[in-house]
C-alpha cells in the first residue's frame, strides 16, 4: 500500500489513536496511519501499552483519555479495533442450548459496553473544529436485517447493541460537534486469531494489511452526513 497521500481529508497537525493496537487489524491500522504522515502523532492503546487500557475497567479508559487530552493536540481520529468472539473455552453458540450467561456477559462487556465507555470518555475530547472521526469495528453478523442463518447469539447480539450505541452517540455528538463523525465499520473476514477457526473454503479472506487499507479508505471518504452509519470495508451501507 502506498500510504502517502491517504487520510488527507483530515486537517493537519492532529492526533490519531488506535485502541486495540496489539491485535492483527489494530496493529495494521496503527502502522498504516503512521506511514500516511497525515497526523502529527499516532498512538496505539492496548492492555500491554502505555497508557494501559482495559475495556472492562472504566478507570483505565478515563485515565487514558485524560492522558491523551493532556498532550494538547487536536484529536482527529479514534479507531476502536477491539472485539471478542471466542476464547477461554467459549465458542460462538450454534443453538440456544449453548447459551451461557458468563460468556454472554463477557461478549457484551468487550463488544458493546467497552466501546460505549470509549465513546463516553473520548467523544468529548474530539476536536471541535474540522473533520474528526470515531470509528468502531462492528460486524455484518450484528445486522438484524441481514441475519438469515441464526447462531452466534452472543456475538450477533453484542455487535447489534454496539451499532445502536454508535447510532445513539452520533445524535448527541452532532449537537456538540457538528463536523464530527461516529460510525460502525465491518472489516470483512480477516486472517486473524479471531476469525481463523471459522474460515471456510471459498470465503473471501483478506490479510490485516488489506483490511486496514480498505477501512482507512472508507474513513477518508466519510463526511458528517455519514455519522451514525454502519458501513462495510467497501463503504457500502449495511442494514441494521
Amino acid at each position: 500500500m502506498n500510504t502517502k497521500g491517504c487520510l488527507k481529508s483530515f486537517p493537519d497537525a492532529g492526533l490519531a489513536l488506535v485502541v486495540g493496537a496489539s491485535g492483527a487489524v489494530g496493529n495494521a491500522l496503527f502502522d498504516f496511519i503512521g506511514e500516511a504522515d497525515a497526523f502529527e502523532k499516532v498512538i496505539g492503546l492496548s492492555r500491554s501499552g502505555s497508557p494501559s487500557i482495559d475495556l472492562t475497567h472504566e478507570t483505565s479508559i478515563s485515565d487514558a483519555a485524560r492522558s491523551i487530552s493532556d498532550l494538547g493536540l487536536p484529536l482527529r481520529l479514534i479507531i476502536d479495533a477491539t472485539g471478542f468472539l471466542h476464547g477461554d473455552g467459549a465458542e460462538p453458540e450454534k443453538s440456544w442450548r449453548q447459551l451461557d450467561p458468563l460468556h454472554m456477559a463477557h461478549a457484551f462487556a468487550i463488544n458493546a459496553i467497552g466501546p460505549a465507555l470509549l465513546m463516553k470518555h473520548f467523544l468529548p475530547i474530539l476536536s471541535r473544529d474540522g473533520k474528526s472521526v470515531f470509528a468502531t469495528l462492528s460486524a455484518k453478523v450484528g445486522s438484524i436485517g441481514d441475519n438469515a442463518l441464526g447462531g452466534w447469539y452472543s456475538y450477533r447480539a453484542s455487535k447489534a447493541a454496539l451499532n445502536q450505541l454508535v447510532r445513539t452517540a452520533s445524535i448527541e455528538l452532532k449537537r456538540r460537534r457538528p463536523e464530527a463523525i461516529c460510525v460502525a465499520l465491518h472489516p470483512g473476514t480477516v486472517d486473524s486469531a479471531l476469525s481463523a477457526p471459522f474460515i471456510k473454503s471459498g470465503l473471501e479472506v483478506r490479510t490485516p494489511a488489506q483490511a486496514a487499507e480498505q477501512l482507512l479508505a472508507v474513513i477518508d471518504n466519510l463526511t458528517s452526513a455519514h455519522s451514525g452509519g454502519f458501513f462495510d470495508y467497501r463503504g457500502d451501507t449495511l442494514p441494521w
